[in-house]
C-alpha cells in the first residue's frame, strides 16, 4: 500500500483515475493498493514573529534581527481539516512509501516537504516527476518513480528561498517602518523590481525631448529620406535646393535576409506575448496555463526552457498532425516542420517547453472558456511556427543624390512567408491586437521599391520637410517588465551563467501582484507605473536592497544549490550578514531624516475610523488607508470590482462606507446594457484588513457580489 500526495484536488482526481483509486473518502480517494490525497496549495507557511514570542507582536527596532533558531510552521485556519487528513494518512503503519506528486518544481517540493516535516512522518518518500497530466505521462511517471533523497538539493533550495524571503521581508520591513514611523514594506525580490519601475519613471520625467527634421525627396512613388537634421532652417534650405531638380540613383544594394522562427514558449515568453496580444496579466496567464495543464491539454507551464528533448520528435509530429482540426485557418496551408530546430537535450533541465498535449486531438476546444482557448491556440500555433521554415525577404537600400545632398530609400519584398504566415493567421483568427507586431507589420508594408539601377535619372523631384521629437523611454508594460526581470543583472554577470534575473518564471507574476496590492505600483491599462508611495520607499532604501544584480546573483546561487554546487550554510550566512549590515546602517540614519513623514501626517484630515482597529483612516494619492502602521486596512480608489462599472471611490463615498458600511450611488455603468444604474455599495472587511464589496438593489431582490 502506498500514499500519493498531490498539490491540488483536481490533480489528485486525475491521478486517482489512472491508478484505479475510485473509492471516495473524507479528504482522499482509495484503491486496491493505493491512497490518493492532496494539499490545498501551501497548507503551511513560516510562522510570524509573535509565534516565537508574544512580545514581537509590537514592532521594536531593538528586537531586530529576528532570526528563528528552530523555524516554526503554521497551518492556515481554512486548511487545517485537510492537513489533519494528511497527518492521519502519514501515520498509518500499513504504508510502504509516500509519493510526492506535487508540481515538479521548487515550490511543489516545498509544499510537500512542509506537510511531511510537520507530521513528523518517517515513511520513505518517492518522487513523481512529470511534465504532462496525460494518462500515459502519469503511468510512465509512476513506472519510473525516483527516490525522494535524489531531490534533497531542490528541497534545500526551496527552503533557503522561503527563509531568505522571510528574513529580509520581516526584518527590513520592521527596521525601516520603526526607523521612519511609517509603514514601508520591503521584499527580497519585490523591492528591486519596484526600483526598476521607479528608475524608469525617473528616466521618463528627466527626459529632455529634442526636435529634429527630415527632408523627403519624392520621385516616381519613391520616398527617400535625409538623415536627422537638428536645424529647421538647414532642413528647409536642403528641401528648397532640391525641389524641382533632377535626382540620380547613386547606388542600389540588394540583400537576401531571413528571420528565424521564434522559439517555443517558456512561461515568461508566454506571459509576455499574452500581455501584448490580449492584455492578460502575468498572473492571469499563469492561471490559465495551469488550468489547461490540469485539464491535460497543455504541458507543465512553470518552465524556463524553450526546447523539447530529442526523444520527443514523434510526440511533436503526432500533435502537429492533429492541429489542422483544431486551428481552422490551417486549411490549405502548406506546413512543413523541421523538428531538429526545437530539440536540444542540453537546454532542457527540469521541464521542456510549453506545448499542447495529444489530448488536444480529442478535445472540443470550443467548449473551453474563451481566455483558456486563446492560450491553448497560442501554444499550438507556436509549436508549428517554431519548427517552420524561416521568413525570407529581399531588403533593398537605394541612395539618391540631388545636388550635393544624399537621401536613403528602403524597401523590402517577401520571398517566402515561412513561419510568419502561421503567426499572422493566428493573430487574425483570434483578433489579437499586438502593438509590437503592428509596428513590425507597418515596416513590412513599407514601399516595395520599383526596379532601380545605378545612374538612373529622375526629373523634377518633389520635396517636403517633416518635424519629429525624440521620444522618452516607454513606461513598463507587464510584457516589458517581465523581460526586464528576466534579464536583470545580465550585463554584470560572467558568461556561461545558466540563468539570470529577478525571481523565477513561476514567481514573477506574484511579485508584480504584490507591488500592486501593496500600493507601490498601479496598472494603467497595459502600463505598470510606480506610485508616489513606491518612489518614496525606494528613495529611502540602500542600494543593496534595490539592486537587481544582487538579487539575480542570489537566484543563481539557489540554482547552484539545486545542482549541489552551493551550501545552505554559505547562502543563509550571507543573508544574515546582509541583515546585520542593514541594521547597522539604519542606526546611522540622522534623526532629522527619520521625521520626514511627520509633516505629511500632521496635515492629514481624517476620513473615518478603521473598521479593523478603530484608528483614523486618511486619504492618500491612491487609497484611503489606516494610520496604524500595524494595520493593513486600505480602500483603493481604483479597484477591479468598480472599474468594470466605470467607478472609483471618492472621498465622500469613503466617508459613507466607513461610517455606515455602505453608500448609495446612481451612476454605476453596466457593460451589458450600456446604461447606468443605481445601487447600494456594501463594504465588507475581513479581520486581516482586506476589503471587498457587494451590491444591493433596495427596490429589487437581486444582488451582485465581488
Amino acid at each position: 500500500m502506498y500514499l500519493v500526495i498531490s498539490e491540488k484536488p483536481s490533480v489528485a482526481q486525475t491521478i486517482s483515475k489512472v491508478l484505479g483509486a475510485y473509492q471516495r473518502e473524507d479528504g482522499y480517494l482509495s484503491g486496491r493498493d493505493c491512497i490518493v490525497s492532496w494539499c490545498l496549495g501551501h497548507l503551511a507557511e513560516y510562522a510570524m514573529p509573535e509565534a516565537y514570542d508574544e512580545g514581537y507582536g509590537k514592532w521594536r527596532f531593538d528586537d531586530l534581527p529576528l532570526i528563528p533558531g528552530d523555524w516554526k510552521l503554521e497551518v492556515a485556519q481554512d486548511k487545517k481539516a485537510q492537513f489533519m487528513v494528511l497527518k492521519k494518512l502519514l501515520s498509518r503503519d500499513d504504508l510502504d512509501y509516500v509519493v510526492n506528486a506535487c508540481d515538479a518544481g521548487r515550490e511543489g517540493e516545498l509544499i510537500f516537504k512542509r506537510v511531511y516535516d510537520l507530521t513528523k512522518s518517517r515513511i520513505p518518500v518517492k518522487r513523481l516527476w512529470i511534465s504532462s497530466m496525460e494518462d500515459r505521462a502519469i503511468r510512465a511517471g509512476f513506472a519510473h518513480l525516483k527516490n525522494g533523497a535524489e531531490y534533497q538539493n531542490l528541497a534545500d533550495a526551496s527552503v533557503c528561498r522561503a527563509q531568505a524571503d522571510w528574513l529580509i521581508g520581516i526584518n527590513a520591513t520592521r527596521a525601516y517602518t520603526t526607523t521612519y514611523s511609517h509603514r514601508l514594506v520591503v521584499g527580497r525580490v519585490q523591492t528591486p523590481t519596484l526600483a526598476m519601475l521607479v528608475r524608469r519613471e525617473r528616466e521618463i520625467t528627466d527626459f529632455k525631448k529634442e526636435q529634429y527634421y527630415i527632408v523627403h525627396l519624392q520621385v516616381d512613388g519613391i520616398d527617400a529620406l535625409s538623415e536627422h537634421i537638428s536645424d529647421q532652417r538647414e532642413a528647409e534650405r536642403i528641401a528648397e535646393s532640391c525641389r524641382g531638380k533632377e535626382a540620380r540613383v547613386l547606388s542600389v544594394q540588394k540583400e537576401k535576409k531571413a528571420l528565424a522562427p521564434p522559439k517555443l514558449y517558456d512561461l515568461t515568453t508566454l506571459q509576455r506575448e499574452a500581455n501584448r496580444m490580449f492584455g492578460f496579466t502575468a498572473k492571469q496567464t499563469l492561471e490559465l496555463a495551469q488550468s489547461l495543464y490540469e485539464k491535460k491539454l497543455l504541458t507543465y507551464p512553470r518552465t524556463d526552457s524553450q526546447y523539447l528533448t530529442e526523444d520527443m520528435e514523434n510526440t511533436a509530429e503526432e500533435i502537429a498532425a492533429a492541429l489542422p482540426k483544431v486551428l481552422p485557418y490551417l486549411g490549405g496551408m502548406d506546413i512543413s516542420c523541421e523538428w531538429d530546430k526545437i530539440m536540444d537535450n542540453r537546454k532542457v533541465s527540469d521541464h521542456h517547453a510549453i506545448i499542447p498535449t495529444l489530448e488536444i486531438a480529442k478535445a472540443d476546444i470550443r467548449e473551453l472558456p474563451d481566455n483558456e482557448r486563446k492560450i491553448l491556440l497560442m501554444a499550438a500555433s507556436r509549436l508549428l511556427c517554431a519548427a517552420a521554415p524561416k521568413h525570407q525577404y529581399l531588403a533593398v537600400k537605394a541612395v539618391l543624390e540631388s545636388g550635393e545632398d544624399q537621401f536613403n530609400a528602403t524597401g523590402k519584398s517577401v520571398l517566402e512567408d515561412g513561419w510568419k504566415a502561421l503567426d499572422e493567421n493566428l493573430k487574425e483568427f483570434l483578433q489579437a491586437e499586438d502593438e509590437a507586431d503592428k509596428e513590425a507589420s507597418e515596416d513590412r508594408k513599407e514601399n516595395s521599391l520599383p526596379e532601380l539601377s545605378e545612374g538612373q535619372i529622375f526629373e523634377e523631384a518633389m520635396t517636403k520637410v517633416t518635424q519629429y521629437w525624440t521620444k522618452p523611454p516607454a513606461p513598463y508594460t507587464e510584457d516589458s517588465l517581465l523581460a526586464a526581470m528576466e534579464q536583470a543583472g545580465k550585463k554584470e554577470m560572467e558568461e556561461g551563467v545558466e540563468r539570470k534575473g529577478l525571481g523565477t518564471p513561476a514567481t514573477r507574476a506574484s511579485i508584480i501582484e504584490k507591488l500592486v496590492s501593496s500600493g507601490y505600483a498601479v496598472r494603467r491599462k497595459k502600463q505598470i507605473l510606480a506610485t508616489e508611495a513606491g518612489s518614496e520607499m525606494i528613495a529611502l532604501m540602500p542600494p543593496y536592497l534595490t539592486s537587481s544584480q544582487l538579487t539575480a546573483e542570489w537566484e543563481n546561487r539557489l540554482l547552484a544549490m539545486e545542482r549541489g554546487e552551493e551550501t545552505v550554510d554559505a547562502f543563509m550566512g550571507d543573508i544574515v550578514h546582509l541583515l546585520d549590515r542593514m541594521l547597522a546602517e539604519c542606526r546611522e540614519i540622522p534623526e532629522e531624516k527619520t521625521h520626514q513623514f511627520a509633516a505629511e501626517k500632521s496635515g492629514r484630515r481624517e476620513v473615518g475610523k478603521c473598521p479593523v482597529c478603530q484608528e483614523p483612516v486618511y486619504e492618500g494619492r491612491e487609497s484611503f488607508y489606516c494610520g496604524n502602521r500595524d494595520c493593513s486596512f486600505r480602500l483603493w480608489k481604483e479597484n477591479r470590482y468598480l472599474s468594470s462599472m466605470k467607478k472609483s471611490i471618492s472621498r465622500i463615498m469613503a466617508e459613507e462606507l466607513l461610517s455606515k458600511g455602505k453608500c448609495h450611488e446612481k451612476d454605476f455603468y453596466s457593460a451589458r446594457t450600456g446604461k447606468t444604474f443605481a445601487a447600494d455599495l456594501i463594504l465588507e472587511v475581513r479581520q486581516d484588513g482586506r476589503a471587498s464589496f457587494r451590491m444591493e438593489f433596495p427596490k429589487r431582490k437581486g444582488k451582485r457580489n465581488q
